[in-house]
């Protein structure tokens, strides 16, 4: 029972981490050892699975997808999403650089972490981080689209940010705000608009299906390339979340305002710069102590 405890508790972090534009829920997976294994059960839904479903033999169904551990994770992702959704949009709205911060000083712990399973730093695994920082790091200098609640767009918004989030360092959030749909999806999450979220629902499903199969892949066939670039993708993922930038606003025809990028800022030295250290500070020492936890506990899960 206390292994699945830990499994939802890791679950309601991803959920967490995943409602803040530039913070990944993948990146949580990664740095808590459940990362590969959440790949390989989501990899695990194909024919033969939904055959012993379909016929009844829910016991071998269940030992094929590791269902158990899927529904103690998404269990704890669903309840944060729905649970945190306003508070940390109401937190990154009128405390941004503090929540920032406080995510700031997480990834860079992330990045310790998701680095140290590198087994040997050669020239393809340096490549590969090298090319993960510049990956992440190139979307934030991405202009944001406008907002769409296509029944199509919706969908592909889903499969796309779904595919973001259980990557290590891209945020699912931060592709919706790209997308333009960040504040149209968090208002539907609070409000429960089923004809928003029923679309990026079917996205999410979509996307978990195929492209986990493809990070199982690699996992198995390239692993340190593979974390070598999800390692990159960690760091790159500092440029889009540092407190201390500004957001660059067009003015349109109709009179209201479009984000078109950002500028980042040197912090000035007041208090809301010290309270924004010691919040680093907390991100940081957190992700080190849930390390810590998945050390000592992995082997019991």
């Amino acid at each position: 029972m206390n292994q699945y405890l830990g499994l939802f508790l890791k679950g309601l972090a991803m959920g967490a981490a995943n409602v803040i534009p530039g913070v990944s829920g993948g990146t949580i997976a990664f740095i808590t050892g459940i990362y590969q294994r959440l790949i390989d059960a989501l990899k695990s839904f194909d024919l033969n699975a939904l055959k012993l479903l379909l016929k009844g033999d829910f016991k071998v169904f269940s030992l094929k997808t590791d269902l158990y551990f899927l529904v103690a994770i998404f269990a704890g992702i669903a309840i944060s999403i729905l649970s945190l959704a306003k508070v940390l949009e109401y937190a990154f709205v009128n405390y941004e650089v503090l929540t920032l911060a406080f995510f700031f000083g997480l990834i860079i712990a992330s990045i310790l972490g998701v680095g140290k399973q590198i087994s040997s730093f050669n020239f393809s695994n340096v490549l590969a981080l090298l090319i993960g920082v510049a990956i992440a790091g190139g979307i934030a200098f991405l202009p944001p689209a406008e907002a769409n609640d296509s029944f199509i767009y919706l969908t592909i918004c889903g499969a796309v940010a779904i595919c973001s989030m259980i990557l290590p360092g891209l945020s699912g959030s931060y592709i919706l705000l790209l997308m333009g749909n960040y504040v149209l999806v968090m208002q539907a999450i609070g409000d429960l608009s089923i004809s928003i979220l029923a679309p990026i629902a079917i996205g999410c499903v979509l996307g978990l299906v195929l492209f986990s199969r493809l990070l199982s892949f690699l996992f198995k066939s390239y692993k340190d390339f593979t974390i070598s670039i999800l390692t990159g993708f960690v760091a790159g993922s500092l440029a889009i979340i540092w407190p201390w930038k500004e957001t660059q606003y067009l003015v349109l025809e109709s009179g209201k305002e479009k984000a078109i990028g950002y500028d980042w800022n040197l912090p000035a030295m007041t208090i809301e710069f010290y309270i924004a250290l010691v919040l680093m500070l907390v991100g940081f020492l957190l992700v080190w102590l849930m390390e810590r936890y998945a050390n000592n506990s992995q082997s019991g899960i």
